[in-house]
C-alpha cells in the first residue's frame, strides 16, 4: 500500500478532513498546510518520504502535476457545493438574474452548463492559468460589470478593491471525501499493478526464453536477461529501436504484419549469434486495438553427446554448411518451402525433401541438420543411386555404415527413391524402432540418428506402384516438404539468371549484358535441370558469347544447341493451356511470329480458335 498525502491552503479544509475520517476510515497517512507558493518545495519533501499520491486543491494541484511525476487526485468543488453558493449570492443581491462572476482554476469546478437555466442568473467563468493571473481574472470579472464574484482569497480581494460583493469559494466536506475516495481507489490500482509488474519482472527475469516486450508501433521497451544473452546485447542498446531494426529477419518472416493486424502469427525461426531460435510475437488487443506485443524466442539447443564410444568423431564429409540464408527465396512458394522445412528442422522425426533434378534438395537436407536438435552431431550423405542392393545395406546399416556413422547426428539419404526393397526394410527398422543390425544381422544397435530422405520422385506414387514399402512410407511422409521448381518461382529464377551471369563474368573477367529479349527468353524458358542447369548454361553462354550484349536469338541457338528435344522448351500448346499470363502472351507471338502475322496458323498451332486467339490479343495488347 503506497502513502496518501493531503496538502491544502486553508486550515479549515484540515478540520473537515478530520471529521471525515472520524465517521470513515481512509488510508490518509498525512495531511499538511501549505502556502501556495511553497508548494512545491514542500511537494518534493513529501515524496522524499514516500509519498506516492498527493491530494490538492486549484493551483496547488497545478503546480504538483507540473514540477513531479507523483499521482494527483485534484479536489472538485461539486455541483451541490456551487449550487448552494450561487443561492447565497442570490440571496445577498436580491436581483432578478443577477451577473454572478466564478473566478478560479479550471481544474477546480464540475460542470455548471445548465447552471443558467437552473438558478436563473448570468453565470460567467473566469479561469486563471498561473497564481499572478488570478488577479486579472477578477479585474476582467469587475471590468464585465459582475454582480458578485465568487472565488479564492485573490478573487476576493480584487472584488473588495472593487466595491464589488463578493463569495468566499469555500467547500463541504462533499468534494474532500470523494477525493479521498478516488485517491484510495488509485492507491489500490497503483499496488494492484505493482505487484503485477513485479510478478512479471521475476517471471521474465527467471524465464528461460527471451522475452522483449513493445509498444504498439513495434519498439522494444524491455528485454529480459536471457534476451540480453541471447542477442549479445545489453537492454539499453537496443531500448527505443523497433524490433525489425534489431531482427530485420522478423519483419520477413510477417510478425510486423502481426503487430499491425493483431492476429497470432506461426512460429518462425530467426538466426540469433552463432544459433538458431524459434520465436514467436503475441499481439496485445486492447478494444480492438495492438496496444504492444510480446515477442518471445526459444533457443533451439543441440542434442547432448553420450559419453564415450563417440570421443573424437571422424570428421570427414560429416560437416553440414547450409544455411538457410543460402537459398534464394524470394518467391511466395519458396518462402513457403522454408517456412515448413524450419517448422520441420525442430522435431527429430524423419523429413522427405521432393524437388525436382537440381533443386537445393542437398542444402536443404543440411539446413535442416543445421537448424535441428542434432546440430552438433555429423551429417552424413549418401548417394543411394550409385550403389547396389548389397552395397546399399552394408554401406547404410552395416556395422561401419554411414548410419552408424551419423549418431547423434543426421542421415541424408539422397536418391532414396532408388533404394531397393530390402534395403528399405532395413530403413524401417532404423526408422521406426531405432536400431540398426551389425555382425551380418545377428545384433541389434540402439541408434540415434534423424533420417532425411531426398527424392525427385513422390514416394506417394512409388507406394502405389509398389517400390516403395507401404509401412515405410507411412513411418516417414508426416513431414514432407517439396521445393517448387524454378520455373515456378519466378522472382528465384530472375535472380539466379542475374547471379549466374556476374559470377560467371567475375570467373572469366569478361563484362556481359542480355538484351530484355534475351532475359525473358530464359526467364520462360522450363529449365527441367533447375539451379543446375541455369548454372551450367550460364557459364557456356558467357564463354561462348561473341559481344558483349547478348541477344535473345544467341540464347535460342544455345538452348536449342545443348537440350535438342528436352521438356525445356517452351512448348506454344501447353503454355497457353494453364500457363501463366506471360508465359501466354510469349507463345501467342512467338506462335504470330513464326507464322508471319497469319492468325489461322498461329491459331491452330496453339489449339485454340481464331476467336480465342484475337481475344487473347487485345489482352495482352499484341498488336
Amino acid at each position: 500500500m503506497g502513502k496518501i498525502v493531503l496538502m491544502v491552503s486553508r486550515e479549515e479544509m484540515i478540520y473537515q478532513a478530520h471529521n471525515i475520517l472520524q465517521e470513515k476510515r481512509y488510508e490518509i497517512q498525512e495531511m499538511r498546510v501549505v502556502k501556495t507558493e511553497n508548494t512545491v518545495m514542500e511537494a518534493r519533501q513529501l515524496i522524499a518520504g514516500g509519498a506516492t499520491i498527493i491530494i490538492a486543491r486549484g493551483l496547488q494541484a497545478s503546480l504538483v502535476k507540473q514540477y513531479t511525476d507523483v499521482p494527483v487526485v485534484e479536489i472538485v468543488i461539486t455541483a451541490q457545493e456551487m449550487g448552494l453558493l450561487v443561492t447565497r449570492a442570490k440571496q445577498i443581491l436580491k436581483k432578478q438574474r443577477p451577473f454572478i462572476a466564478v473566478v478560479g482554476f479550471k481544474n477546480m469546478f464540475s460542470d455548471m452548463t445548465y447552471f443558467e437555466t437552473l438558478y436563473d442568473i448570468e453565470l460567467r467563468t473566469y479561469y486563471a492559468s498561473g497564481e499572478n493571473s488570478l488577479y486579472g481574472a477578477a479585474k476582467e470579472a469587475v471590468a464585465d460589470g459582475a454582480d458578485l464574484i465568487i472565488g479564492g482569497d485573490t478573487a476576493v480581494s480584487a472584488a473588495s478593491a472593487a466595491g464589488v460583493p463578493s463569495l468566499f469559494l469555500s467547500t463541504t466536506e462533499d468534494s474532500i471525501r470523494t477525493a479521498f475516495s478516488v485517491a484510495e481507489r488509485m492507491d489500490f490500482a497503483m499496488g494492484a499493478e505493482k505487484r503485477n509488474a513485479a510478478q512479471m519482472e521475476t517471471l521474465l527475469d527467471y524465464s528461460t526464453n527471451g522475452v522483449i516486450r513493445l509498444d504498439g508501433e513495434g519498439r522494444i521497451f524491455s528485454a529480459n536477461p536471457m534476451m540480453e544473452q541471447m542477442m549479445g546485447r545489453e537492454e539499453r542498446e537496443v531500448k527505443g529501436k523497433t524490433l525489425w531494426e534489431v531482427f530485420p529477419e522478423a519483419e520477413q518472416q510477417g510478425l510486423k504484419k502481426s503487430l499491425e493486424t493483431g492476429e497470432e502469427n506461426g512460429s518462425c525461426l530467426l538466426h540469433m549469434g552463432n544459433g538458431a531460435c524459434l520465436a514467436d510475437i503475441a499481439p496485445i488487443v486492447v478494444d480492438g486495438r495492438v496496444e504492444g506485443a510480446v515477442f518471445t524466442c526459444t533457443r533451439i539447443k543441440a542434442r547432448k553427446q553420450e559419453q564415450g564410444g563417440r570421443g573424437e568423431r571422424d570428421r570427414r564429409g560429416t560437416i553440414a554448411l547450409g544455411d538457410f540464408r543460402d537459398l534464394l527465396q524470394d518467391s511466395p512458394a519458396m518462402q513457403e518451402c522454408l517456412r515448413r522445412a524450419k517448422l520441420y528442422s525442430l522435431s527429430d522425426s524423419p523429413v522427405v525433401i521432393q524437388g525436382e533434378c537440381g533443386t537445393e534438395k542437398r542444402l536443404l537436407a543440411q539446413c535442416i541438420h543445421n537448424n535441428g536438435v542434432g546440430s552438433a552431431g555429423p551429417f552424413i550423405r549418401v548417394e543411394c543411386g550409385t550403389l547396389t542392393e548389397k552395397q546399399q545395406i552394408s554401406g547404410i546399416f552395416g556395422e561401419n555404415g554411414a548410419a552408424a556413422r551419423a549418431d547423434g547426428g543426421s542421415l541424408f539419404l539422397e536418391g532414396a527413391d532408388c533404394l531397393s526393397l530390402a534395403a528399405q526394410d532395413c530403413l524401417s527398422q532404423l526408422v521406426r524402432h531405432r536400431i540398426r543390425r551389425e555382425k551380418e544381422g545377428f545384433q541389434e544397435v540402439r541408434a540415434d540418428v534423424r533420417v532425411i530422405l531426398g527424392t525427385e520422385n513422390s514416394l506417394a506414387d512409388l507406394t502405389r506402384e509398389g517400390r516403395f514399402r507401404r509401412e515405410l512410407f507411412f513411418s516417414v511422409g508426416g513431414l514432407t516438404v517439396e521445393i517448387p521448381p524454378l520455373r515456378d518461382r519466378r522472382e528465384d529464377l530472375e535472380k539466379q539468371i542475374a547471379g549466374s551471369l556476374q559470377a560467371m563474368c567475375e570467373k572469366y573477367s569478361r563484362y556481359h549484358v542480355l538484351t530484355a529479349g534475351a532475359r525473358k527468353t530464359l526467364e520462360n524458358y522450363s529449365w527441367p535441370g533447375n539451379l543446375v542447369q541455369v548454372e551450367n548454361f550460364m557459364e557456356r553462354l558467357v564463354l561462348t558469347a561473341g559481344k558483349r550484349s547478348i541477344d535473345e536469338e544467341q540464347v535460342k541457338r544455345l538452348l536449342g544447341e545443348l537440350y535438342p528435344n528436352m521438356d525445356g522448351e517452351l512448348r506454344l500448346g501447353e503454355a497457353v493451356k494453364g500457363g501463366r499470363p506471360d508465359r501466354q502472351k510469349l507463345a501467342v507471338e512467338m506462335a504470330l511470329e513464326e507464322w508471319g502475322g497469319s492468325r489461322e496458323k498461329a491459331a491452330r498451332e496453339l489449339g485454340i480458335s481464331k476467336a480465342t486467339l484475337w481475344r487473347w490479343m487485345k489482352k495482352y495488347g499484341i498488336e
